[in-house]
Parts: C-alpha cells; sequence; structure tokens
C-alpha cells in the first residue's frame, strides 16, 4: 500500500509540476462533471461541434503561441482577423475565384503581420504599443473597404471550408486544426526558426550575441501571427457564410488566455503549441457548457476572465517553486 501511495503521489507531483499536462487532467475532469450535469454534453455529435467550434480560437492562439514564446504579445490579431476577412471577401466579389479570396485572406494576415514586426523593429516600439496601434488600424481598414456592410453570397465551394464534414464526420476545420498544428509544432522542435523563437524569449540580448539575426525572425514569428489569424477568419466566414467587418471582436482575449491557459510563460521562452491547443477547447468547453446548462452568455466574460488570471497566477507559483 505505501508502494502505491508513493507510486500515485508521484505521478500527481509530475502532472501538477507540468502545466500542460494539468490542464488535459482538468479539461477530462470539466468533461466528466458537465456529462454527468447534461447528458447532451458527452455525445459524439457535441464533441464534435466543441472541436468545430474550438478551430477559431485554436488557430489564432496557434499563431499568438509563436509571440508569446518569443516574449511578445500580439493585441491585433481579432481585428487582423476582420481586416483578412474583408480583404478576401473583396477578392472574392471582384474575380468570383475562390483561391483567390483565400490568397487575398492570406496576404492581408501577412502584411499585417509584417506592419506589427516593422514597427517593433524599425521604430523600437513594444510589441504591447505597436500590436495595439494595429488593433485600431486593421479594425478601421476592415469599416472602411467594407464600408460598415457586411460580404454575403459565398459560394458552396467557399462555405465547404467552414461547413464540411470529412467521411461526413469529421469537421473540415478540425482536420486543418490538426494539421496546422503538427506542421508548427515541427516547425518549434525542428527548426532554427523555432529555436531562435523561444531563444529570443528566453534571453533576446544573449541571443544576439550568440550571432543569431533577430529582426528577421521577429518578422517572420509577427507574419506567422497575422497569417494564422486570417486562416482562422476564413474558416468562421465560411462557416457563418459571411464576411463581417465587426468580426473577430474579443478574439485576441479568448486567444492570449488559450495560449497561458497551455502553460506558456508570460516572460516567453517556453511553451507547448500543442498546450495552447488544449487551452483553447477548455475554452471552447467552457463556453458550450454553460449555453448547454442555460447559464446567461455574459457570464462567459467573466469566467474567460478569471481563467487567464488563475492559469498565469499558477504559472507565478510553478515559477517560485
Amino acid at each position: 500500500m505505501p508502494t502505491e501511495r508513493n507510486f500515485l503521489k508521484m505521478v500527481l507531483t509530475f502532472i501538477t509540476r507540468q502545466q500542460s499536462l494539468s490542464m488535459l487532467f482538468i479539461l477530462l475532469i470539466m468533461w466528466i462533471v458537465l456529462a454527468f450535469l447534461s447528458p447532451y454534453f458527452l455525445t459524439i455529435n457535441n464533441i464534435f461541434e466543441i472541436t468545430l467550434q474550438s478551430a477559431v480560437i485554436a488557430l489564432i492562439a496557434a499563431g499568438e503561441s509563436f509571440v508569446i514564446f518569443s516574449g511578445g504579445i500580439d493585441l491585433s490579431v481579432g481585428s487582423v482577423f476582420a481586416f483578412s476577412a474583408i480583404i478576401g471577401g473583396l477578392g472574392l466579389m471582384a474575380t468570383q475565384n475562390i483561391f483567390f479570396s483565400l490568397l487575398a485572406s492570406l496576404g492581408g494576415g501577412l502584411f499585417a503581420g509584417f506592419c506589427n514586426g516593422a514597427a517593433i523593429i524599425k521604430l523600437k516600439i513594444p510589441p504591447f504599443v505597436a500590436t495595439l496601434g494595429m488593433m485600431g488600424i486593421a479594425r478601421g481598414l476592415a469599416l472602411i473597404l467594407s464600408r460598415g456592410i457586411p460580404i454575403y453570397g459565398l459560394p458552396r465551394g467557399y462555405m465547404w471550408i467552414g461547413q464540411g464534414r470529412v467521411l461526413g464526420v469529421v469537421p473540415v476545420p478540425t482536420i486543418i486544426v490538426l494539421v496546422l498544428f503538427t506542421v508548427m509544432f515541427f516547425v518549434l522542435r525542428n527548426t532554427r526558426f523555432g529555436r531562435f523563437t523561444y531563444a529570443l524569449g528566453s534571453n533576446a540580448e544573449a541571443t544576439r550575441l550568440s550571432g543569431v539575426k533577430i529582426p528577421p525572425v521577429m518578422l517572420g514569428i509577427y507574419m506567422i501571427s497575422g497569417a494564422f489569424a486570417s486562416v482562422a477568419a476564413v474558416i468562421e466566414s465560411a462557416r457563418l457564410g459571411t464576411m463581417q467587418p465587426a468580426s473577430g471582436s474579443g478574439y485576441e482575449l479568448l486567444a492570449i488566455g488559450s495560449v497561458f491557459i497551455g502553460g506558456a510563460s508570460i516572460y516567453g521562452g517556453e511553451g507547448n503549441i500543442f498546450a495552447s491547443l488544449i487551452g483553447a477547447l477548455i475554452v471552447t468547453t467552457i463556453r458550450n457548457g454553460l449555453n448547454i446548462l442555460g447559464v446567461s452568455a455574459f457570464y462567459q466574460y467573466v469566467v474567460n476572465g478569471l481563467i487567464i488570471i488563475f492559469a498565469v497566477a499558477a504559472d507565478q507559483s510553478r515559477r517560485a517553486r
């Protein structure tokens, strides 16, 4: 019996020290509790619905992960989300070509990310201020270019990206999320760019003195963040069948919260992109669970804010040990 207790204690200690594992454990407990509270929660359809709802926030969180791992922050992703959606929508209306529209959306996200990176590098502006400025610029451009009017009439082929299901079961956005997270996990763990991203967050000055050219790495990080915001915009536009200039409002908080919930350090230098995916699933599970239980949507903002605070507090506590 003492041996079994010691083993259980070792397992629990290991889980609590690894915040990503802790959050996975919490996610599983949340699913079990919600399954007892509602018979509709733990059904195949609802689980796939959670993955579908998570896709947009998870993709924005993937790009945000690169920024936070490097010690920065990107507050503009919600507005870049709307900007790239409108750019893609205007491209689609002008050409009726889905491929051109997708490229236009991606180009809009990359351009916004490039501007963020350039402002931080050339103008020596802190990431918080540079991306805060881009938040206003991108939102304004989305409203100006669309004249504040949503774009409707998307072709069926475009909407398949957000509404289609592989083999009639698995949502297409879920497949896109799994593929892109796997690719980005490989990039972070097995490429020089990925190692430089973590190094920047650990100690930017030491990284520079070791011969790493920081400007191109920084530009790449913020362009990835913008690109993922544009991919998320395509999926949501295809899912809803419209491109809204006011879309994406508040998504930056959900994405940043997902990354911190996944165990990334607020100081940069550590984190796991798949843990950010778990963070996005937790955020979405809470929203889904509260909806099923009939709790007012207003409480979701309160709960999400509390989760971010507790996630960062857990990181601080872990560092203090």
